[in-house]
């Protein structure tokens, strides 16, 4: 069972859909064609909707960089008494992209990882596939993908049905592998043997915690300011989602072997997610770390499964 996996991190998606971009070129189909089972977490649910939908990846291309523009206008710069961006735009570009089609409507696989903040618990938005545990396939797609992008602070919560609030997906399963490990074993009732994950990530930043004189840390130190504009820098945030990230990752490297292949790439520097002006840089970087793995990764999404599959 090939499944594939896109990690979350905001405008840095760019960098996960030139990869893919490049991968439906190579073998001249959709993406969705070379996978059993679609998941994303955050910008990554966006990605993997398309995928599902079998969008083009050079359509979902654009869309970031059009949106993109319009979603990362702050509305408030320190985040205090209102979310630093509206959800206008971002509603508008989900309703855009994805119509009225409900989760009921899509019968392949597709995981969103997403926050249950009412409540205080990680759920999971599935497809129709006959998964026990879904509660409601009449959520629209571009709901359930809202639910996964709405990061705290930076956006408001995403209201299901004025039955709970939704956040960000990224706070548990920013890197969606284990999920699918989960969904492998215990709905398809594979063997873990028998479980293939392709895991795209939005590239690796070095993110600048360095020792100062100051050894009493505050809110300027997690979450700094720009001066002279006062705006506030995720950093505590892009940390976070980047550590949970990379730990799924070494568990999965661990579990499936060589039945575990990670995609990313160095940023070489802080590339914060609702910083726009990085989107062609990106796009490079994404495109570079393809060729630099090219073979490896044509290698792993040909490769025959095992004769008990």
């Amino acid at each position: 069972m090939k499944m594939l996996c896109v990690d979350g991190g905001g405008i840095r998606g760019v960098f996960a859909v030139a990869i893919l971009q490049a991968i439906e070129e190579e073998y001249a189909c959709p993406i969705g064609d070379l996978f059993d089972v679609v998941a994303g977490t955050s910008t990554g649910a966006i990605i993997a909707a398309s995928v599902v939908l079998e969008k083009n990846m050079s359509e979902v291309m654009e869309s970031y960089q059009l949106y993109g523009k319009k979603i990362f206008i702050r509305k408030s710069k320190v985040g205090l008494f209102k979310s630093i961006y509206s959800d206008h735009y971002l509603r508008r570009f989900f309703r855009k992209a994805f119509g009225e089609i409900a989760l009921k409507d899509i019968n392949k696989p597709l995981l969103i990882p997403a926050v249950d903040v009412t409540n205080g618990k990680p759920f999971i938005h599935r497809s129709n596939y006959g998964h026990t545990e879904n509660d409601d396939l009449s959520i629209k797609l571009w709901d359930a993908v809202l639910s996964s992008c709405s990061a705290p602070v930076f956006f408001p919560p995403n209201n299901i049905n004025n039955q709970y609030l939704s956040i960000d997906g990224g706070l548990w399963a920013n890197n969606p592998s284990l999920v699918c490990v989960t969904e492998a074993l215990h709905q398809f009732k594979k063997d873990i043997s028998e479980i293939e994950i392709f895991s795209i990530g939005t590239g690796l930043q070095h993110i600048d915690f360095s020792i100062g004189k100051d050894k009493y840390w505050g809110a300027k130190h997690w979450l700094p300011f720009q001066l002279p504009s006062m705006k506030m820098t995720p950093k505590l945030l892009d940390l976070a989602l980047q550590l949970s990230s990379e730990s799924v990752t070494y568990h999965c490297q661990h579990l499936l072997g060589n039945n575990y292949f990670r995609l990313n790439g160095e940023l070489g520097m802080e590339m914060p997610f609702d910083e726009i002006k990085f989107i062609d840089e990106l796009i490079d970087l994404g495109k570079r770390a393809f060729l630099n793995k090219r073979e490896k990764v044509m290698s792993f999404l040909n490769k025959k499964p095992d004769s008990h599959n």
